[in-house]
């Protein structure tokens, strides 16, 4: 499974100068990540004719040396090349030099016998589409081939935005270096890469360190030491109290769906604050909610007279009329932490809160949850998926939760999380209200905003895998006390190991 650290390709070439600075010579780090290549193939494929496609750059030094070690081992193997090898410099063309078969030219590689192609032509920094005759060559390079390994990434890829040209092969199996490219986790291209590897190449940890721009994958790891643990000692207070505001009697089920998740996830008091009609139908949800009248905008300041709510949840169902920006107007000025998703964006849109540096920074405690079409009404900001959850993070000084199935969490220093691809079985209707619920019942428990939304984007995905498809929203509620449960002996097994590798031998 990727973790760790995620860099950008510019970061990526920035970290290899450092490394090569430090006094690394470049083709000893290509020798070894052509060497990860081959042990990938070889220890998940049987030995099979070969084709190997090697590009004009250090992606196709990493080719030439992937021909060679396969055919040492006894793989039968063609090499075919973009472009004219002898124009090759640096450490590709010594990587060149040390290939003693023929090299073909790329127009000739779809005659060239192959089970398996290693597709080597550009690695992860390619950032503009495949000329449409070479994209044409490649689809027939690898028409009808067994397997496809792909180095670093599928060529056509942009492995810093995830964009993916059109012609770009699909690939079994892909192996970067070092650490992941945002490309591995952003789709469309994370469905090109099939496996992922992530190989060691030598690249000292402090060269990453020195470059590295605050962005990671979004684990358990990441803030799993930060979720409260439930002592003998504890009482329902100690795990804060969420207050989530619903909509009428007629429009009850995302909200019900939200706090019955705060509660699951953990906190120890859930209150619905809806208009007086509905709250028979929210207290018939869930035994353990308790309820408040909120008939008008003015019953919410006597609400938030009380101190003891810790977090606030306002959107699913809320409606797009006057009182919800009425009751978003004084959430903001409230100074509690927030949670808005739904219809509460489309108000924050529409009050000049846009993400585009124009309007005003929201409370730093705040959590924006929009899918891509909200975030539409939030910014004008286009680009990959990173790039908007960031710059909107940012601008309006909070963290930003950008769902879909490449989920972004980005807070507003900069840092940011790429959470893996989420289950299909997400795609149904109130999934989302159940993640805000969950976002906010962790905020109640104490849990700084960026890292509550990174856990409960994690723990969602992991709860949609254990529910059976097609999956009901309803269905992820069971699932929450495991999937924490489970996060929890996750962080005792880590520190037991901890332990264990700090005792003498």
């Amino acid at each position: 499974m990727l973790g760790g650290t995620v860099l950008t390709t510019r970061a990526m070439a920035a970290v290899d100068r450092t490394a090569i600075a430090s006094g690394i010579p470049g083709i000893v780090l290509m020798e070894a990540a052509g060497s990860s290549v081959t042990r990938a193939i070889v220890d998940r494929f049987a030995p099979c004719p070969v084709l190997v496609l090697a590009g004009p750059g250090n992606n196709g030094g990493d080719g030439y040396v992937i021909a060679r070690r396969l055919l040492a081992a006894g793989w039968p193997v063609r090499l075919a090349a973009l472009g004219d090898p002898a124009r090759l410099s640096g450490d590709a063309a010594l990587a060149a030099a040390r290939w003693a078969g023929p090299i073909h030219s790329l127009d000739r590689a779809p005659a060239l016998p192959g089970d398996l192609v290693v597709d080597a032509l550009f690695g992860a920094g390619l950032d503009r589409p495949l000329a449409p005759g070479l994209a044409a060559t490649l689809e027939r390079c690898t028409a009808g081939r067994r397997h496809i390994v792909a180095v670093d990434v599928p060529s056509g890829v942009d492995g810093s935005t995830g964009a993916v040209s059109p012609g770009t092969p699909r690939a079994n199996l892909t192996v970067t270096f070092c650490r992941a490219k945002p490309g591995h986790l952003l789709l469309p291209a994370a469905s090109y890469m099939g496996e992922i590897v992530c190989a060691d190449i030598g690249i000292p940890d402090a060269a990453v360190a020195a470059n590295g721009q605050g962005l990671r994958v979004n684990t358990p790891a990441e803030w799993q030491a930060r979720l409260p643990e439930r002592s003998a000692a504890a009482h329902k207070y100690s795990f804060g109290h969420a207050l989530v505001i619903g909509g009428g009697a007629t429009q009850t089920g995302a909200a019900s769906m939200a706090a019955l998740a705060a509660a699951r996830i953990g906190a120890g008091l859930v209150t619905v604050a809806a208009p007086g009609e509905a709250l028979g139908v929210y207290a018939g949800h869930g035994a353990s909610l308790m309820t408040r009248a909120l008939d008008a905008p003015a019953d919410l300041d006597r609400l938030l007279a009380d101190g003891r709510f810790d977090a606030i949840l306002f959107g699913p169902a809320a409606g797009l009329g006057r009182r919800t920006e009425a009751l978003l107007e004084r959430l903001l000025a409230c100074g509690r932490k927030l949670v808005l998703d739904a219809d509460a964006l489309t108000a924050l849109g529409r009050m000049g809160a846009a993400a585009d540096g124009q309007g005003p920074r929201l409370p730093a405690t705040s959590v924006l949850t929009p899918h891509d079409g909200e975030f539409r009404r939030l910014s004008a900001v286009t680009g990959d998926r990173l790039t908007r959850a960031r710059a909107a993070a940012s601008a309006l000084g909070c963290t930003v939760l950008l769902k879909g199935a490449d989920t972004v969490i980005a807070a507003p220093d900069g840092r940011a999380r790429l959470n893996p691809l989420a289950p299909g079985n997400l795609a149904t209707a109130g999934t989302g209200d159940v993640l805000a619920g969950m976002i906010v019942g962790l905020l109640a428990q104490g849990v700084e905003p960026f890292d509550a939304a990174a856990a409960a984007a994690w723990l969602h995905g992991r709860a949609a895998a254990a529910c059976p498809t097609p999956m009901l929203a309803t269905d992820l509620l069971a699932q929450l006390p495991l999937v924490l449960e489970a996060s929890h002996a996750g962080r005792a097994g880590a520190a037991t190991e901890s332990r264990q590798h700090r005792q003498p031998a």
